[in-house]
């Protein structure tokens, strides 16, 4: 075990290996090599100490201790992602009371749960009290009414066995205490069966009223048990983890499964303030949240097994006093479930970037950091960011994101369709798409007219317009409105393609910065090297995820198109057949193989085509050469010209972004010359 300490003598990082010289070596060999964040931590560094331990089980102990201990700033630490609350039992006190707690754990008293909302666990404690009587009272109000000799309201109707005015015996109220844990526990069978044979023996000797009352308990537990879902065997108590984790963060949620049922659900957030795997996120998250807490369960099932599995395994077993098995389910019922608990991970970790993107000042501090960062005269209100996507150099794609404000655009989004060319590759790629948005801003910007130096607005502008206006069409010229930071997705050879295209422009006003995938590195243009946001910075938060928009959009453009090119069909090869009239064919004979068995009169039964064209079409489809037309072969033909001219726009453009629901006027593909459309 070792410790690096900064000048002051204060812990930065914990860490365990089994040769510190080789791990020693590896932070000094090849410092350009580690993560930013390592980079940052090694330089914080004054000296460092070390402990040698006897085995792994001791290091995992004494690892947690340390981080207990001295919080280190450099170590991974979870932290809820809100305030769970949880049903406890204070069995330290003389009479035990149940209640609602948060926070931190105190000793001697039983936990359960946690649970989603404190109400949860009220309605629960008020079907169990019918059965076990607990006091749930506070410690002035059970004084209070042992002064006055007189139970409460609760006591008055059968909620409780009223200890503070000696109806029951430390002793009885405690064992009443222990049946409520028990219950809790999941030992429910046992209870409901000794309910039901006093109810029969009371019914059996006429005591009618304590049969019905003992009838009510029966419900009252039966009920307190619906609102815990069966998912597992009745013998089944375990724990199930699941992450979802980004460069930056990771999210993680564990479900608490207690004689099958689900009994309680809690999550928590962690920033990356190191390179970790998923299997390193697991080592930590058990080691934090098991290291000195009772209720470790028979089985814990994870994503991903630990490093040293057997270790924590062992250590596990310490702490519960029995076996515990530690593993990863491959299939049933608890992979199933395991899936789900991913699920919400998932949905924890966007709702928790949501939370933290809507954040007014949040956004403003993300907006100076990279102000700063970059040296830029003004914050950075729009930033538009590209993206290239393609499958070896097939389908070549690009996408433009904009977020404004901090916050996403999506009605401005771009799509770009790359031309074919030989050698074409994304630094290629960058440079025309660079060229082709700017181009099409500086013939905006020439229609429009310039702002002249005091800000009053030109012809064909409207006064205090958030963007140029279209004097012809009334709306605004979307791109002739600037950012003032270009992000391309890359590293050096990307910014210098992008910075070259602008400069062939003679655009001069506008920033550019790449980022770098594996490092979250800031590249500026002719920079030999690059700009470090600290990792857990809101400008780092905030790039990350234009990048990780920009990506998304350009991946999903692409698997359309990819998509398309794989579902090619035998129409697709029939001279003078858009898309609608394909669609219309395939729509009235059901199927290619129907249209090629009919003849050119049934065939000129479609809406839209005439009969030269149908016997062109049935021609093709067997393979015969079809006959060149003049422009004046009918008015069918004039019909098959149109429909070509809308395939040709409809090959440009105008289709929605398909990721899981349409995009708001965003998912145009675009030429960057006509706002979205293809000349």
């Amino acid at each position: 075990m070792y410790r690096f300490r900064d000048e002051h003598g204060r812990v930065i990082y914990v860490g365990k290996a089994k040769s510190l010289r080789s791990r020693l070596n590896s932070y000094f060999a090849d410092f350009s090599a580690l993560h930013p964040r390592t980079q940052t931590m090694v330089q914080t560094a004054a000296r460092v100490d070390w402990t040698v331990v006897g085995t792994e089980v001791e290091a995992l102990q004494l690892e947690y201790s340390w981080i207990k201990e001295f919080d280190p700033r450099f170590n991974v630490r979870y932290r809820d992602d809100k305030s769970y609350p949880y049903l406890a039992v204070t069995l330290n006190e003389e009479f035990p009371r149940v209640m609602v707690m948060r926070g931190a754990k105190r000793k001697g008293v039983r936990y359960f749960g946690p649970y989603s909302h404190a109400w949860a666990i009220r309605e629960t404690v008020d079907q169990l009290l019918r059965v076990f009587p607990v006091r749930t009272c506070s410690a002035g109000v059970f004084k209070r009414q042992h002064q006055l000799d007189r139970p409460c309201l609760l006591g008055y109707i059968g909620k409780c066995s009223a200890p503070c005015v000696g109806r029951v015996s430390p002793d009885e109220h405690r064992l009443l205490a222990e049946d409520f844990c028990d219950f809790m526990a999941g030992n429910t069978s046992r209870f409901i069966k000794r309910l039901e044979r006093d109810m029969r023996e009371a019914a059996a000797s006429q005591e009618y009223e304590r049969a019905a009352r003992l009838r009510d308990d029966i419900r009252a537990l039966e009920r307190a048990l619906e609102k815990q879902a069966v998912v597992l065997a009745d013998t089944t108590d375990c724990d199930m983890i699941a992450f979802a984790e980004d460069e930056l963060e990771a999210a993680v949620q564990v479900f608490y499964v207690r004689g099958g049922r689900i009994r309680g659900q809690r999550g928590w957030v962690v920033d990356k303030v190191e390179e970790v795997t998923t299997a390193d996120l697991v080592e930590n998250f058990l080691i934090q949240i098991y290291g000195d807490s009772e209720s470790v369960p028979r089985e814990v099932l994870v994503p991903a097994l630990p490093p040293d599995a057997g270790a924590m395994t062992e250590l596990l077993a310490e702490q519960r006093g029995g076996p515990v098995h530690l593993r990863v389910p491959q299939r049933g019922d608890k992979r199933t479930l395991l899936e789900t608990v991913a699920r919400n991970a998932h949905e924890a970790l966007k709702q928790h970037k949501t939370r933290r993107a809507s954040d007014l000042t949040t956004r403003s501090r993300a907006l100076q950091e990279i102000q700063e960062a970059l040296e830029l005269d003004e914050a950075p209100l729009r930033i538009e960011c590209y993206d290239v996507s393609n499958l070896q150099g097939t389908n070549v794609v690009a996408s433009m994101v904009v977020f404004e404000d901090g916050l996403a655009r999506k009605s401005e989004y771009r799509r770009f369709t790359i031309k074919a060319v030989e050698g074409q590759d994304d630094v290629r790629s960058i440079h025309e798409v660079i060229t082709r948005r700017f181009r099409r801003y500086l013939a905006e910007s020439e229609k429009m007219g310039e702002l002249d130096t005091l800000g009053d607005p030109a012809d064909g502008t409207e006064e205090g317009a958030h963007q140029p206006i279209d004097p012809e069409t009334g709306r605004p010229r979307k791109f002739a409105y600037p950012p003032q930071l270009v992000l391309v997705d890359g590293g050096p050879p990307q910014v210098a393609a992008a910075q070259r295209a602008l400069e062939e422009l003679g655009v001069d006003d506008i920033a550019v910065c790449g980022i770098a995938k594996r490092l979250e590195e800031l590249w500026l243009p002719g920079e030999d090297d690059p700009v470090i946001l600290p990792r857990n910075s809101e400008g780092m938060f905030l790039v990350q995820r234009v990048r990780d928009e920009a990506h998304r959009f350009a991946i999903t453009f692409h698997r359309q198109r990819r998509s398309k090119a794989m579902t090619v069909s035998e129409l697709d090869s029939v001279p003078g057949l858009g898309p609608s009239r394909r669609a219309a064919l395939l729509k009235h004979f059901g199927s290619v193989k129907r249209l090629k068995e009919a003849t050119p009169e049934q065939v000129a039964e479609v809406p839209g085509i005439g009969p030269r064209s149908a016997e062109g079409i049935v021609a093709a489809l067997h393979g015969a050469s079809v006959p060149a037309r003049g422009a004046g072969d009918g008015p069918e033909d004039r019909g098959a010209a149109a429909d070509g001219a809308a395939r040709s726009r409809d090959g440009a453009g105008g289709g929605r972004a398909a990721d899981g629901g349409r995009e708001a006027d965003g998912g145009r593909e675009a030429d960057g010359e006509h706002g979205g459309k293809r000349t």
